[in-house]
């Protein structure tokens, strides 16, 4: 039998078919068996960020400026200064590292339902093990990178849209990176580089698997804002419909 390592470098070398039927029925059958665990628990999170958040910005610039802050005139891009653009990049793109062992656990949720293994809230905090934290945190990190860097020499050009479609191709090309991580134990690198590759080879396909994805997790906020965290649980069944119809588990 082929090892895990040996199937991934046929595949990056010879390719391999894809339905996009069959990967988003896939993934629809897994998210109904996920929607309501996942969404309440999405919630919670969301309320807990916030609260979190609120309190720090509450704390660093005081309720006052803060207020002063949330004014609609204040929240206009074009009257952030470079020095607030520069901390805000900075933040998020660390935030984002740091919940991507969130995202990583809601994938493996999505692997427990899809073989009758029990999950628990526990499962979503999972891959904050130092071994894994570490993986994600830094492929994150370099894909964030990466993304901001194509974008803005892309807006150079005085063309936006060249800038969000580069910033959406490196998404794209990354879809792999965490599943291979948490699946396939490889290392930020070795996952960036082959979700590259692997993407590469059906790029259409994920491309639409991905966008009509979104479209219906859009679809959630329009039913009272709240609906979005009862969509959203879709796109964790997609990556790992993906992952299952590309590689495969043993």
């Amino acid at each position: 039998m082929k090892s895990n390592t040996d199937r991934i470098q046929e595949l990056k070398t010879n390719g391999y078919s894809l339905s996009f039927e069959t990967v988003f029925n896939l993934a629809f059958e897994n998210y109904k068996k996920i929607i309501i665990y996942a969404g309440l628990l999405l919630l919670v999170l969301c309320i807990f960020f916030g609260i979190a958040a609120s309190l720090i910005l509450a704390f660093s610039v005081g309720i006052e400026n803060l207020q002063e802050l949330a004014k609609p005139e204040n929240l206009d891009p074009k009257n952030f200064s470079d020095e607030f653009l520069a901390y805000y990049l900075v933040g998020s793109t660390l935030f984002s590292c740091l919940i991507s062992p969130i995202l990583a656990g809601f994938i493996k949720m999505a692997h427990s339902a899809q073989i009758d293994e029990e999950f628990h809230v526990a499962t979503v905090f999972k891959y904050y093990q130092f071994s894994y934290f570490k993986e994600l945190f830094l492929a994150t990190l370099f894909i964030t990178v990466l993304s901001l860097g194509i974008s803005s020499v892309l807006n150079l050009t005085g063309l936006p849209m060249l800038g969000f479609f580069g910033s959406l191709t490196i998404s794209l090309l990354s879809i792999l990176a965490i599943p291979l991580i948490i699946f396939s134990n490889f290392t930020a690198l070795e996952a960036v580089n082959t979700s590259f590759s692997l993407v590469s080879k059906q790029p259409l396909v994920l491309f639409g698997l991905f966008a009509v994805s979104y479209l219906f997790c859009i679809v959630g906020f329009f039913f009272f804002i709240i609906g979005l965290f009862f969509t959203l649980p879709l796109m964790f069944s997609m990556y790992y419909a993906i992952y299952s119809s590309i590689v495969g588990f043993k």
